[in-house]
């Protein structure tokens, strides 16, 4: 019910934007999420907004990421630039109610993730 879609390979400095369609579940009351898994790590939040459009962002990322989101066409974003290396990942989107919060299990609905390599 989540589709991430945008990932890619980059050079450092590069941007993306990813995206993330919902289906079958009332999107905009949902607190929608951006997590990234890089090799050999655990899943770490990266950044979310709630149905109120607070946006939260990991300080790693913060200045550098922007995440939105479209509710009518039911769509979260995450634009990236001034990507690193370390930025490199597989990158999950996620959906529950309620507030965000950096537990994996709390969330409801994930997408199928999508792959961002940053080249140095």
């Amino acid at each position: 019910q989540l589709q991430a879609s945008g990932g890619g390979l980059v050079q450092a400095g590069g941007s993306l934007r990813l995206s993330c369609t919902a289906s079958g579940l009332a999107f905009s009351r949902y607190a929608v999420v951006w997590f990234r898994q890089a090799p050999g790590k655990e899943r770490e939040l990266v950044a979310g907004i709630n149905s109120g459009r607070t946006a939260y962002y990991v300080d790693s990322v913060k200045g550098r990421f922007t995440i939105s989101r479209d509710n009518v066409k039911n769509t979260l974003y995450l634009q990236m630039n001034s990507l690193k290396p370390e930025d490199t990942g597989v990158y999950y989107c996620a959906a529950r109610t309620g507030r965000i919060v950096a537990w994996t299990t709390l969330y409801d609905y994930w997408g199928q993730g999508t792959q961002v390599t940053v080249s140095s």
